[in-house]
């Protein structure tokens, strides 16, 4: 059983949905990333997701934008990021850890050697932003020959073909988005289509899970009254670290009081879809 599999079954099982923070690796830098993921984990995070900071983030708004150039300038290099992803799996067995990152990362180095550092690391997902699902078969097969998911991105105004594809092509889980554009709660979130959740159900899909402007508890409630298994949030987590990173104290205790209030959001999941339904 994968740990993402593990992870939903034990919060079915719990009527909860999942909370997933978003951090780039790296920020504010190498060594205070790991406390700022300890806090995550603190506050309750139900998995990770992890991003290696690129100069060329054309998936993520300004404020993911800004948590790469702190990365980059604190000198944060890709063997650093795998480090900490080693220190984090050897801490956190259980964790499911995925990534989000960019073509050029994987291929510079070679797509077998990216996917084995990968799982040498205890990586259990890699999402690739900028491959699009024609191009993304020798990713795949990189990916499960190291026994890594590959997840796909499922937009708001997929057509149903697509959602089959994405459905098919899939493992761990499906990024969902809220809403068409870039990262961040510099845009409002819209409330998710429960008809494409349920488009990718039929589909027998990895369970969906709603990103982009998730930044407050009523963004997790709405995400799972419209039937996704949980909400992943980014934007707002990198704003803590911005706002925080010169206090270290401060900074870890605002990241577990969010994190704990919105996995607080997660529970009674039954009750949020059946309200959803009347």
């Amino acid at each position: 059983m994968s740990r993402y599999q593990a992870m939903f079954e034990r919060l079915d099982a719990a009527d909860e949905g999942a909370f997933v923070p978003f951090v780039t690796l790296g920020d504010p830098n190498p060594e205070q990333c790991l406390e700022v993921i300890d806090a995550l984990i603190a506050g309750g995070a139900d998995a990770l997701e992890l991003g290696f900071p690129f100069s060329d983030p054309v998936a993520d708004g300004p404020t993911i934008q800004k948590a790469a150039i702190r990365a980059l300038q604190a000198g944060t290099r890709i063997t650093d990021c795998f480090a900490i992803l080693s220190k984090v799996r050897e801490r956190h067995p259980e964790l499911p850890m995925g990534l989000l990152v960019y073509a050029n990362l994987v291929a510079s180095a070679g797509l077998d050697k990216f996917y084995q550092r990968c799982a040498d690391a205890g990586v259990d997902s890699v999402l690739i932003a900028d491959v699009p699902e024609r191009e993304s078969t020798p990713f795949i097969e990189a990916a499960k020959a190291h026994g890594i998911a590959p997840i796909f991105i499922a937009p708001p105004d997929a057509t149903s073909d697509r959602l089959q594809s994405i459905a098919a092509r899939s493992e761990g889980y499906v990024y969902l988005l809220s809403r068409a554009g870039v990262t961040g709660t510099e845009s409002t979130m819209q409330k998710p289509a429960t008809a494409v959740i349920q488009s990718l159900k039929d589909a027998q899909s990895a369970p969906p899970l709603l990103g982009f402007g998730i930044a407050r508890p009523e963004h997790v409630e709405a995400a799972l009254a419209a039937g996704a298994a949980g909400a992943i949030s980014g934007s707002a987590v990198v704003n803590i670290i911005a706002n925080h990173h010169d206090d270290r104290q401060r900074l870890s205790d605002e990241l577990t009081s969010f994190v704990k209030t919105m996995k607080k959001a997660t529970g009674n999941r039954a009750a949020l879809l059946q309200q959803n339904q009347t």
